[in-house]
Formats: C-alpha cells, structure tokens, sequence
C-alpha cells in the first residue's frame, strides 16, 4: 500500500465525529433541554411545560436535565418568532406553543416571521375545545344574550387568539363582545376577572380551566356560554357548539378552517433543521411521557387532560390541510384576522 494511502487512512482515524452525527443518547448525556413556553407562567400551557419538565428528561436518550422558560408576547407570535429565527437547531430546545400561532401566516399575520410547515412537530397530548367564559355576576346565561348586552372580553394583544376569535364569534353568531386588549396572559384576564375588571375571556380552553381553575366551573363563580372547535366537548352537555348555530354553509366552512388550531392540542415542535435523529429521539420520548403512569398520575392531580394524544406527523398533517384551505375560505379569515386592513 503506497506510503500516502497509509498516512491518509491516519488521519482519517483521528478525525472527530461531528455533532450532529452523534447518536442522540451521547449528545444529550449532561446537557440541558429547555421547553419555551409562548405564555406567562401560572396558565394551563404552563403547567403542562412543568409537568413535562418534571418527567421528559428520564425518557430522553441519554437523560438530559428538562428545564421551562417563559416567552410570552404577541399573543405567542414573540415565542414562535424567536424558536424559528434565532433558537439553537442542536436539538436542546423545544417550544410548547399557543395553537393559533402556527397558523398566523395563513391567516395574514404581518408579525408571525416564519413557516410553520418547516417545523419539526413533536406531538400534543390531546386536541382542545375552547369556550367563552363569563363570570357569574355578568347577567349574561346564552348566546341570545350575548348578542343583546356588550361583554367586556379579555386578550394580550390584537392579534393575539382571543382576539382573533372575538371578532369570528362576533362576527358569525351576532354576538357583542369588546375586546380589552391589555392583559399579559390568560392568567392576568382571569384575576381581572375576580376583580370585575372584565366580564369575561373569548378563548378559554376547557384543559386549561381543569388544570389552573379546577373549582370555576364547579362552584358555578364563571359560566361557559358556547364552546368551539374540532368538535363538541361531552364534558359541556349543555354548553351550545358554534358549529350548529351556523345555518350557511360558507359560515360552516369558515368555522372549521378557524378551529384547525384546537385541533392541534397544545403543540410541542422543535426549530427547523434539527438532525433528524434527534427529532426522531425527541417524538418518541414525548409519546412515551404521554403514556407514562407516573407522567398521567402526576397530570390528573394537578388537572391536565392527556386523552388523545396525537404525533408530530399528524400535527404536520393538520397544518399542511389547513394552508390547503380554499382562497375564499383563507380571504374571509384574513379579514377577520386583521381587521384594520
């Protein structure tokens, strides 16, 4: 074998692995994954970043510390802005997002700065189905009297989700809701509310009243006046579903291109160009968290619903439905997303 040859399989010898071809146990062994959460903490997609926090990282490969970072702002546009941008691609960040936020671009969203179909989704721990909530003093106890009395409605910004189903609800069922744009988070608008600052919020997924207001619905100190999203909720037999209110068709359509969020649960995603073997990593132990008796024990005690969890494959299936919707369906809810256009 000639002398260059030999002295060419040297050093190939010695040449070190690169990041990102180590096997994702190795990489993570001793590091640190951070969830970023879109919202402020003391919510219900808090407290699922916390539990995640407190059971994901013996499920990993290579068993790297899990910690929570709050990101809230923009009504999550801030959070997904920065994961896309600016957030490490090594595979030691995760985002637990506000589930309109992927579809912020589709629905002409002038701040939402990235593609939603680029990023890695990693699952979701049940689809959600949203209510309009009022406090118990509002003399308010339908839909027919949410057309009839102006309702003072909570929201971070006004393009933010609640504000953005404000001005569908309004504008599908007649209803009368005011937007007060300067709450922080959902949990801000709900002290408010105790305080009778608000009448109520737009937007109140029924997992997160369980896990941060187990008691409201209970003790009757709020009512849930319609519920909205993929479909009807069984745990609000008697709570009307927009869906059927609606008599034309377009309407129809409209509504449920507008609750493809819901159906995203409360998504997990990686930034895009994460190595594929760490996605892959990643996917797995988020569906094992999901399935873990501990995981569940500790999500029930604290009143999270983990009932129908769904993989990143099936998130991305969802997304790339909707940025499938007919233009004129995509018109009207761009209309509707930002109304001073």
């Amino acid at each position: 074998m000639p002398t260059w040859w030999i002295a060419l399989l040297t050093a190939a010898w010695f040449i070190p692995v690169s990041a990102s071809a180590q096997p994702a146990a190795d990489f993570y062994r001793g590091k640190t994954v951070t969830i970023v959460v879109s919202t402020s903490s003391g919510g219900g997609y808090d407290a699922l970043a916390c539990a995640l926090a407190r059971h994901m990282g013996r499920l990993i490969p290579g068993n790297p510390t899990v910690v929570v970072r709050n990101m809230p702002g923009a009504g999550g546009i801030t959070a997904v802005n920065w994961l896309y941008n600016t957030a490490e691609k090594d595979g030691t960040v995760i985002g637990l997002v506000q589930n309109g936020t992927p579809l912020e671009p589709l629905f002409g969203t002038k701040a939402a700065r990235y593609d939603a179909t680029k990023f890695n989704w990693l699952g979701t721990p049940s689809y959600e189905v949203s209510m309009v909530l009022l406090w118990n003093s509002v003399p308010v106890n339908s839909v027919d009297d949410l057309r009839q009395r102006e309702t003072t409605m909570g929201a971070s910004g006004a393009n933010s989700t609640p504000a953005f189903y404000t001005r569908l609800l309004n504008a599908m069922l007649g209803t009368k809701m005011k937007l007060i744009v300067c709450y922080p988070g959902q949990n801000d608008a709900f002290l408010a509310m105790e305080r009778g600052e608000l009448d109520g919020y737009p937007s109140v997924f029924y997992s997160a009243l369980t896990s941060t207001r187990p008691n409201w619905l209970k003790d009757k100190q709020v009512k849930a006046i319609v519920q909205y999203g993929p479909q009807r909720l069984a745990e609000l037999p008697d709570v009307p579903f927009a869906t059927d209110l609606l008599t034309n068709e377009d309407d129809k359509l409209l509504m449920q291109a507008a609750s493809a969020p819901q159906a995203l649960g409360r998504p997990l995603l990686m930034p895009p160009d994460v190595p594929a073997d760490r996605v892959a990593a990643m996917r797995k132990a988020l569906a094992d968290t999901f399935s873990d008796p501990q995981f569940k024990a500790d999500a029930a005690k604290i009143g999270l619903i983990v009932n129908a969890p769904r993989t990143g494959e099936q998130l991305q299936g969802v997304i790339a439905r909707a940025y499938a919707s007919p233009a004129r369906v995509v018109e009207r809810i761009q209309k509707l997303n930002n109304p001073g256009n």
